[in-house]
């Protein structure tokens, strides 16, 4: 469902923009939200000659630094580096200081549907794919395709009335964690707790992305319009018993056989099929 999220519109105050983002960035690690797909994205790292991630739409930073301490060997292994259309400067400065360098940032504006060829790695998107409508997200695919490159994306949201209705206590938790966000800002207490800005852009923008969060089905009919796509696709819906709220992911990686592959993952079924072969 298409709708429009108020921190990702150009008219949005870029300082207020930023606070929303570190916001997320906090509610991630304070959560622990990622965490369940580890050894999903250790397979991804150990099946690919890549050392190196290129995370697209990071926000404040995303997941990234919880993650990267617990895939195997550390984050001495591999280099992440944080992208954004608008790129909050100082959330990646703080981000690259407290992993000492293993992550680093672009600091320019970054297309996710036209990442640059001089910038290699396994691509990774956390809660910023649902943010595009089908032929946007269909062209980041595409441009991961075309690059031959490893892509994740990964999505905490989900059309589902429980998922929406946690919506709330997502955005109130911005009122206990607020005074440990790094770096402390007076104006960020100012649109927290005195004009609350910051969780009612919070909730909004978290109910709205969870009506426009994509099923596992409506990814794989995206990959059925990608052209020379001799990709392995997985996507599903990844939970543990009895903890955290499922997440929703695509994963692909250029085939070595040249036969395209979907997995579609329901509730712990993997069922393997061909993929859909792309128009001409």
């Amino acid at each position: 469902m298409q709708f429009f999220e108020l921190h990702e519109q150009p008219w949005f105050p870029a300082s207020l923009r930023d606070q929303i983002t570190d916001a997320l960035q906090c509610g991630m690690h304070f959560t622990g939200a990622y965490a369940p797909i580890a050894p999903m994205l250790q397979g991804v790292l150990d099946s690919s000659a890549h050392r190196s991630v290129v995370d697209i739409c990071s926000g404040g930073g995303g997941p990234w630094l919880d993650l990267s301490r617990m895939l195997r060997g550390g984050p001495c292994e591999f280099q992440i580096r944080l992208t954004d259309k608008y790129p909050n400067l100082k959330a990646f400065e703080t981000m690259r200081a407290a992993s000492k360098n293993h992550i680093d940032f672009c600091a320019d504006p970054i297309n996710a549907m036209d990442v640059p060829r001089e910038m290699p790695g396994i691509r990774t998107m956390f809660s910023s794919f649902h943010h595009f409508p089908p032929d946007q997200a269909a062209l980041i695919l595409q441009d991961a395709v075309d690059a031959r490159q490893p892509i994740g994306i990964f999505e905490i949201t989900r059309r589902a009335p429980l998922t929406i209705m946690l919506m709330i206590p997502w955005a109130l938790m911005a009122l206990l964690y607020t005074p440990w966000i790094r770096p402390f800002r007076w104006s960020r207490l100012f649109w927290t707790y005195l004009a609350p800005l910051v969780p009612l852009v919070l909730l909004f923008d978290g109910v709205v992305s969870c009506m426009r969060t994509y099923r596992p089905q409506e990814m794989r009919e995206l990959i059925g319009t990608l052209t020379n796509a001799e990709y392995e696709w997985e996507m599903g819906e990844y939970s543990i018993a009895g903890g955290k709220m499922p997440i929703t992911y695509l994963i692909g990686r250029p085939s070595d056989n040249g036969h395209p592959l979907t997995q579609l993952r329901l509730d712990g079924d993997v069922q393997e099929q061909p993929a859909t072969p792309a128009p001409g």
